[in-house]
């Protein structure tokens, strides 16, 4: 399944990585925390309790991957590219394609707290 959601923001490809860093998502999710790691790997606190996380720069933003996660959770974070070449993307998906509405919940519940972050960071 994927997720998205368009945050009304003209910032560039540079801009999001220097500033969406493992160490900076507590200022996007209250429900995220940088726990220990590197920039590249580490371990955070999730909405879901505690996991492993990939963090990559990416062309157009950054991702994040929650590596022992059974979903195969992940989230992107672009400008530049569709659905909305003007706006912010966050794009979200798991590797399933039915959940159960507590699930779905949770996911929409995150990307608000991201979305919010987003907005209230990217003026």
């Amino acid at each position: 399944m994927e997720f998205f959601r368009l945050i009304d923001r003209i910032v560039s490809e540079q801009i999001i990585q220097n500033k969406v860093t493992p160490k900076t998502i507590s200022e996007y999710a209250e429900t995220m925390l940088f726990v220990n790691g590197s920039d590249d790997n580490f371990e955070g606190l999730t909405l879901w309790g505690e996991f492993n996380i990939s963090y990559n720069k990416i062309k157009g933003g950054v991702r994040f991957t929650l590596t022992n996660c059974p979903y195969a959770f992940n989230w992107t974070i672009t400008h530049g590219f569709k659905p909305d070449r003007e706006k912010i993307v966050l794009h979200c998906t798991i590797n399933r394609a039915e959940i159960k509405d507590e699930f779905l919940e949770e996911i929409n519940e995150f990307l608000d707290e991201w979305q919010e972050g987003l907005e209230n960071n990217f003026n």
